[in-house]
């Protein structure tokens, strides 16, 4: 008989996510360090620019000297709030920086890229560019609450281990 824990072990958000890191903490790694790294590819995770995360990623565990593994662990959990976040960022740019919204019916776009798409790349860039600078805002924010509340879970997770409990398979 499976019972829930079991059961939750082997879904693929506990394998790929929750497991890896409790091997990290049972390897020796500092909680609010793990912390950091995941608040940090978390945030690195939903910026606005697609494709651009991994490159970051490293880029800012080198930097800072954080947990890489712990860090595409956030990047890889963020990937749905990236898609689901991207149209928010880009309208708040819009808001923020008073410009023109983005086209997002099908034959506004044809139009624009039949009839001036040196205009629309253009226009895209600024987009992107204002949605980065409001997803900055947001990451200078949320991430070290995020950080914080990680770490103190992390924390609590090795306070009591039986909460946190891994198959060694």
């Amino acid at each position: 008989m499976i019972t829930k824990l079991e059961d939750r072990r082997h879904s693929w958000a506990w394998r790929k996510l929750i497991e890896p890191v409790v091997r990290m903490l049972r390897h020796g790694a500092s909680p609010q360090r793990l912390g950091w790294s995941l608040a940090a590819g978390f945030i690195i995770g939903v910026n606005p620019i697609i494709g651009s995360s991994t490159v970051l990623t490293v880029a800012v565990t080198h930097l800072f000297k954080l947990k890489h593994a712990a860090s595409q662990i956030g990047v890889h959990g963020a990937y749905p709030m990236q898609l689901l976040m991207l149209l928010p960022f880009l309208h708040a740019g819009t808001v923020l920086f008073g410009t023109d919204p983005l086209p997002l019916e099908k034959t506004e776009l044809l139009r624009l890229i039949h009839e001036h798409p040196l205009q629309l790349l253009r226009s895209l860039w600024m987009w992107e560019w204002h949605a980065l600078v409001v997803w900055l805002g947001f990451a200078a924010v949320l991430m070290p609450a995020l950080a914080m509340l990680l770490g103190h879970m992390l924390e609590r997770a090795m306070r009591h281990p039986r909460s946190a409990v891994v198959s060694e398979s």
